[in-house]
């Protein structure tokens, strides 16, 4: 019986073939699916590719903003010590 491969699987499989220079096989092996299923992902349309890219650009504006967000208290609290 096959088992469903979440979309975060996939997506982290796609991320690591792409990202981190693995071959089919290694991710295959990793993450205990077939070969043919990972290259089926990649031909469907590069399948958690723009998924992966959103979650990171969204994650790196969320940390951008969390250092404005300190930037902006740090520099409140040297105006009222002057």
């Amino acid at each position: 019986m096959t088992q469903k491969i979440s979309r975060e699987i996939k997506d982290k499989i796609v991320e690591k073939i792409k990202n981190e220079g693995w071959s089919v096989r290694q991710a295959a092996d990793e993450f205990k699916t077939s070969p043919n299923t990972i290259y089926s992902w990649l031909e469907k349309g590069k399948i958690g590719a723009d998924t992966l890219k959103l979650g990171k650009l969204q994650r790196e504006n969320q940390q951008l903003k969390m250092i404005i967000a300190e930037l902006m208290l740090d520099s409140g609290k040297g105006k009222k010590n002057r």
